[in-house]
Formats: structure tokens, C-alpha cells, sequence
């Protein structure tokens, strides 16, 4: 799974990067290096068209959304925390995804993300240690991650409230690649630069073709290293938290 990343490139760079025609950002999302689920995160998007305002194509966004996807038919909002994630295997069909699938798709930029390997050590209490792992692109490049959004409508206020819509997204994931299953066992799924016109795309619909442009790193492409425990509390935050600490210390 991926329920820890880090994201702390600025929006100009993320519009650069990603060729977004319209940044719709409330507040200033600060750098972080501890994102954590139901945290607001930056996601790439697009829009459809809306002929009746004049606009006859889909526009690209970069907007803050909640991570933890809330199904649009949710009564609450209360089950975000559990959806961080979503599987490549069963993405199309989960009745939690299948509608975001079909129309919903973004990505999630990320500098990096963490994961925590079981290691043969004990604490004091007798409990497995688990070491953090911070995995990241080599070359030092965005990771365009795939991912899902959903707007959903809060039945409990006012039409003309402006927070009555919550965006929410998800990250979907795979079987991890040998170099990093070590690590463990799942790893978010990545979109190629190329594909992303046609994964955004809100007009194509489902398809098998779509869950093809979903790729896992290529062996080589992501690097992996242990970093402090620090990055276990969520209240820890700062780029200290990305730096590699010596092997005999993991």
C-alpha cells in the first residue's frame, strides 16, 4: 500500500510540470515530507467540457483534495481514512472506485513515498521493529502517481454552503517489483508522461485500455533507502525526515 508520502514541490512547479491550464487552490498547500491520509494533497485533474458556459474542452487542473476517497452514494464522510488506496486488480469493479474509474482519474504528485520493512529485530516488549523506507525516483523526478478522485455532497448542508462539496482522492496500487517487494508487498502505480492526456481523459470511459497505461516502476527507476523512525509519528514533519541514515543503523 501507499499510506505514507512526500510532496514538497511547490504549485508553479507542479503546473510546469504537468501542463495545468487552471490552478484552483482555496489556501496554499505548505511542503511536506509526512503526508498522511485525510491530509489535503495536490492532484492533477481535468474537467469536462461545459458547452453551456462555452467550454468545449477538458480543462487541467491542479486543485487540493482530501486523501482518502468518500464514494459520491456515501452517507458520510466517516470511511475516507480506509480508502487510501485502491487496487489495480479490482479498481474497474469495486463499487467504491468503478464509477471514479469511469470518469474521475487524476494524479497524485509525489516527491517520494515511505514504506516500512519488518526487519528480525524486537523492542524491548518483544515487538517486530519496522524500519522505514523512504522510495524515490533516482533521477529526482516527480512521481506521477495514478489515482481517483470523487465529489461528494454533504446532505447536511445548505446549497448555497461552499464547503458542501468534498473532493476527496485515492491512490490505486499493484504487487510490488522484486527490487522493492523485499521492501513490501504493494507499490503505487504510476502513469507515463505520454499517457497522461489519455488517462485524464474524462470522456473515454472504462476500459481495459486505461488499466494498461498503469505501470509500476520500471527495475532501476526507483531507489530505496531507510530513514529515521521519525517519520512514523505524523505529527513529525521536515525534510529530515527524507535523509538516508547508515545501513547498520536500519
Amino acid at each position: 500500500m501507499c499510506g505514507r508520502y512526500a510532496s514538497s514541490r511547490e504549485p508553479d512547479d507542479l503546473v510546469d510540470e504537468f501542463d495545468v491550464a487552471e490552478t484552483i487552490l482555496a489556501d496554499r498547500l505548505p511542503p511536506s515530507w509526512n503526508v498522511a491520509p485525510t491530509d489535503p494533497v495536490h492532484v492533477v485533474l481535468e474537467r469536462p467540457p461545459k458547452p453551456a458556459e462555452g467550454i468545449d474542452h477538458a480543462r487541467r487542473q491542479l486543485r487540493a483534495l482530501r486523501w482518502g476517497l468518500v464514494p459520491s452514494w456515501a452517507k458520510d464522510a466517516k470511511g475516507a481514512a480506509r480508502l487510501i488506496n485502491a487496487r489495480r486488480e479490482t479498481v474497474s469493479e469495486k463499487p467504491s472506485f468503478r464509477r471514479a474509474f469511469a470518469a474521475r482519474r487524476c494524479l497524485v504528485p509525489a516527491d517520494g513515498y515511505y514504506e516500512w520493512y519488518l526487519t528480525d529485530r524486537t523492542t524491548a516488549k518483544g515487538k517486530p521493529v519496522k524500519q522505514p523506507y523512504y522510495i524515490h525516483p533516482a533521477d529526482g523526478g516527480v512521481l506521477a502517481m495514478a489515482g481517483l478522485y470523487e465529489i461528494w455532497r454533504d446532505p447536511d448542508r445548505a446549497d448555497d454552503d461552499p464547503d458542501r462539496f468534498l473532493w476527496s482522492c485515492t491512490v490505486i496500487t499493484t504487487s510490488a517489483t522484486d527490487d522493492l517487494g523485499r521492501i513490501h508487498d504493494r507499490m503505487p502505480l504510476t502513469v507515463a508522461r505520454d499517457d497522461w492526456d489519455t488517462w485524464l481523459d474524462p470522456t473515454t470511459g472504462a476500459s481495459d485500455d486505461l488499466l494498461d497505461l498503469l505501470e509500476p516502476a520500471v527495475p532501476g527507476r526507483l531507489t530505496a533507502y531507510p530513514v529515521s523512525t521519525l517519520v512514523s509519528n505524523v505529527r513529525n514533519d521536515g525534510p529530515e525526515l527524507v535523509r538516508p541514515i547508515p545501513l547498520e543503523d536500519a
